[in-house]
């Protein structure tokens, strides 16, 4: 039985492959007529990356980091390689190459089946590679702008001296100077800095793409008085008083403090620590004003730069309360109505500057009640406080409702009513003695 089966297989064996061939034929010819191969380029650039680089190398220059793919995949497969980046990576193999020129095989890895690379662009890349050296360089500081005068300033002290370059052997090797700039222009006191370090080449020029470690120094500038200076502070003295119901708030004086000199440096240091300027009359005063004063210097001594100093004076009224008792005005009622208001009075306390409150007269203030739109009822209406005089606020209401009555008029004309509003009084405040 098994040798006839073989001699069967042995006579029908070119017809068997023939049929085998025919149905791959037809079963590739109906899944190419679904699902067509397309030719086409990527749309989105492979990013090209370095591997393999000696850390003590660096790349110089520019050179191409993506590589355009041109592909044959079926029509079902390009939304994916076009959308997943994890389907292709390209990478050049720096592995084993040392300082110079080299032109680098673009390698292209293709991570989904059915897919046929069938030209990339570029195919290679050239690039320069160069050594990476480290040099200590100094510091130089250059400083620029004087103290003013009667002020020294002395060598200062920078931290540290030495800074270590870094970066290819060709830029390190232009460096000539490590600079770093400190202005003292106005200079007083002794002060500190942190600077940033800049490198220059011989021709001035900065010099970018290298490390420096550390990028900045600290630099400490000494800067003293000369003998026979002093920088003192300028007291202003002041003679009579401001107006009635106001007060000196504050002054500002410019400069706060001058340098004084004297060719017996004993006088200077006998003095107390300031100077005072000639008086400030401050007589009947009420608003803010600004003055200029000459400084009131002992004999022999005399000011370094100017001997007037401007003070800006700022004068305010002295604040209080008052409390008003004033009837409640109806308004906006309409015409066949009557309203009667409970309480017919409140209470408003204010605030202001004393002179303004004790010159107010009760018809400055009006408190009324807006019944526009309302029909007859009892409503709970909002005092609301009108005409303040300026410079005059208020505090509070009391009560700050009233209760409105609302009623129609028994007759058809209709005869407004004006309800007896009680005198309206002011109570004072405590007389307040007004403070310098």
């Amino acid at each position: 039985m098994l040798l006839k089966l073989l001699r069967w297989l042995g006579k029908n064996l070119s017809n068997l492959i023939l049929a085998f061939l025919l149905a791959l034929v037809v079963w590739v010819s109906a899944v190419l007529s679904a699902d067509p191969n397309e030719k086409r380029t990527l749309t989105r650039p492979v990013d090209i990356q370095v591997i393999g680089k000696d850390p003590e190398l660096k790349i110089m220059g520019s050179y191409p980091t993506q590589v355009v793919l041109t592909l044959v995949a079926p029509r079902s497969i390009w939304e994916r390689l076009e959308k997943d980046r994890d389907t292709i990576q390209a990478w050049i193999d720096l592995s084993s190459l040392g300082a110079g020129e080299h032109s680098v095989p673009v390698q292209v890895q293709i991570n989904v089946n059915l897919v046929r690379l069938v030209s990339q662009d570029p195919e290679e890349v050239t690039l320069v590679l160069e050594s990476l050296v480290s040099q200590p360089m100094p510091v130089n500081l250059i400083t620029s702008g004087e103290p003013p005068l009667g002020y020294q300033a002395q060598a200062p002290q920078i931290s540290p001296l030495q800074v270590t370059v870094s970066g290819p052997v060709s830029i390190v090797s232009r460096v000539s100077e490590l600079r770093a700039f400190l202005d003292i222009s106005g200079a007083t006191e002794t002060f500190t800095r942190t600077l940033t370090l800049t490198p220059f080449d011989a021709d001035g020029k900065v010099i970018n793409g290298l490390s420096l470690s550390p990028g900045v120094v600290t630099v400490t500038q000494p800067v003293n008085l000369l003998g026979g200076y002093r920088n003192v502070i300028v007291k202003v003295v002041t003679t009579g008083n401001v107006a009635s119901g106001y007060r000196l708030t504050n002054y500002f004086v410019t400069p706060s403090s001058v340098v004084v000199f004297s060719a017996d440096p004993a006088r200077v240091n006998a003095l107390p620590g300031y100077v005072e300027t000639k008086p400030l009359d401050l007589t009947d005063r009420e608003d803010d004003f600004e003055a200029f004063l000459e400084l009131n210097l002992p004999p022999d001594v005399v000011a370094v730069s100017d001997t007037r100093v401007a003070v800006q004076v700022s004068i305010a009224a002295i604040e209080s309360s008052l409390t008003v008792s004033l009837p409640v005005e109806v308004i906006g009622l309409s015409p066949g109505l009557e309203a009667q208001v409970s309480p017919k009075t409140v209470d408003v306390i204010l605030s202001g500057p004393v002179p303004v409150l004790n010159d107010m007269k009760p018809s400055d203030i009006r408190v009324k009640v807006d019944l526009t739109g309302y029909t007859a009822g009892v409503y709970q209406i909002l005092a609301v406080v009108d005409f303040l005089p300026p410079r005059v606020q208020k505090i509070s209401v009391l009560p700050s409702t009233v209760e409105a009555t609302i009623v129609n008029l028994p007759t058809a004309t209709p005869t407004p009513t004006i309800a007896n509003s009680p005198t309206p009084t002011l109570t004072p405040s405590p007389t307040l003695t007004p403070r310098p």
